[in-house]
């Protein structure tokens, strides 16, 4: 008994803080794309790649400004390193074939130095400033694409799980309706006024509905957890869309965003190819500075210290001290045409980008006016799917009152009904491509 109440205890305890780690967010469409800008995993990364790109940008102008090093070094000779000498070198009458070995140096040596290092003129540095400007414009530009394929995602996601709830009630209502006609028709089968045909009927249309009904549900939990991961949300939190699908629709219903004209210098995907034709073109502008000759400058100061004993410590130990200045000038002479070379490629790759951003400003174009286009229909499809529905539940009711009267037969009503369902079917999906056409417009527009 005591063992089953700790059971009981514990499970509590961990249901418990399964329930405090659960949240609960509410978001209408531009409630969540802002969320999901700042939550989003993929910009998260992308802020940390702009921070990474201005610390290599630092990187890269440090190396021409002083460098400053210091170091301290020690050595203990066990073994002195002979040097050998001509037999008569200290005798002058010793025997001039004769050698003879002696050794320089004290048991202990210590030097401590310093040295300042600066960097004069290198034409490669400086376009390495350049290309470090450039490094970190892409990287800035690679985060404005994916705040613009984030804002793409959410609105997409949002707009499916309205789509998911919203096919949901339909088809609910379709339900309870079929259920009432096919109680309705056992209820006439049995008083013999219409054939077992009929009732059958409507029994294959309402297991449709419930096949269709489940699949809804199991997209809605889908798509719901797919929004709160683009989101950057947990997929056990709660989360709560506070806008409906017509009002949605709507809102994006603008035929004024398709007069303004196409600005292709505005779209980040045209500016991550200029972005590249640039690096190729300071790739090539380095090769060409590899030409000219480079100027350091250093200067180094230190002391040095002999010792049999290791007495580096005392007060008395003596310190010699030394200084030096040193420049250094190289001059490229020849390369048996290496880097001449080394230019061509440069320069090839330098025209291969040329080439890419006119592709690219063409296909960006093209994408625009395909884009418009698609974006145009969906607004034509959807005020002409409102209409067909209107027409189809119009039918369906007048064939549903003769269907009770015994005016129509079963299959003509059952048709009714399909047409119906597609009808909603088809207004629901109208829906959802104005939102989903009218994002990929924006998006071009960088919007």
């Amino acid at each position: 008994m005591k063992h089953s109440i700790i059971v009981t205890l514990l499970l509590f305890i961990s249901l418990s803080n399964a329930q405090e780690k659960k949240e609960s967010f509410s978001f209408s469409l531009d409630q969540a794309i802002e969320y999901g800008l700042k939550n989003n995993y993929a910009a998260i990364n992308a802020g940390k790649d702009i921070e990474s790109a201005k610390q290599k940008k630092w990187e890269t102008t440090a190396a021409g400004l002083p460098q400053i090093n210091a170091g301290l070094d020690y050595s203990k000779n066990f073994v002195f390193t002979q040097q050998g000498i001509s037999g008569n070198a200290f005798n002058p009458g010793g025997d001039p074939n004769a050698v003879s070995t002696i050794a320089f140096g004290t048991k202990n040596s210590m030097n401590a130095r310093a040295s300042l290092s600066q960097l004069i003129f290198d034409g490669s540095y400086i376009v390495a400033l350049q290309a470090s400007k450039t490094y970190l414009q892409y990287f800035q530009n690679a985060k404005t694409k994916t705040d613009n394929d984030i804002r793409e995602m959410v609105t997409n996601y949002y707009g499916n799980v309205l789509l998911a709830e919203e096919n949901i009630s339909i088809l609910e209502k379709n339900k309870a309706t079929l259920e009432k006609n096919l109680f309705e028709a056992k209820e006439t089968y049995k008083n013999g006024l219409i054939e077992e045909e009929t009732v059958e009927q409507i029994q294959i249309t309402l297991a449709s509905i419930n096949s269709s009904l489940n699949n809804a549900s199991r997209l809605v939990d889908i798509s719901n957890k797919m929004l709160k991961i683009t989101l950057g949300l947990d997929i056990d939190d709660e989360l709560i869309l506070t806008e409906k699908l017509d009002d949605l629709t709507i809102k994006n219903v603008d035929l004024t965003t398709t007069n303004q004209s196409f600005n292709v210098n505005g779209n980040v995907d045209y500016q991550i190819a200029e972005n590249f034709k640039e690096q190729r073109r300071l790739e090539y502008k380095t090769q060409k500075a590899s030409y000219l000759p480079s100027l350091a400058a250093n200067v180094n100061f230190g002391y040095n210290a002999f010792s049999n004993n290791f007495s580096f410590l005392n007060q008395n130990q003596q310190w010699n001290n030394f200084s030096n200045l040193g420049v250094s000038l190289n001059v490229p002479i020849f390369s048996s045409f290496g880097k001449r070379a080394k230019t061509q490629q440069a320069k090839i790759a330098f025209e291969q980008a040329q080439t890419q951003l006119t592709e690219a400003e063409q296909m960006l174009k093209l994408q625009y006016d395909s884009a418009k286009s698609n974006y145009e229909y969906s607004i034509e499809q959807y005020v002409t799917s409102k209409s067909n529905l209107k027409l189809a539940e119009r039918i369906e009711n007048k064939q549903q009152i003769k269907f009770k009267e015994g005016l129509s037969t079963s299959f003509e009503f059952t048709e009714a009904q399909r047409q119906l369902y597609s009808a909603q079917q088809n207004y629901l999906q109208s829906m959802i491509d104005v939102i989903n056409k009218k994002t990929t417009l924006d998006k071009l527009n960088n919007q």
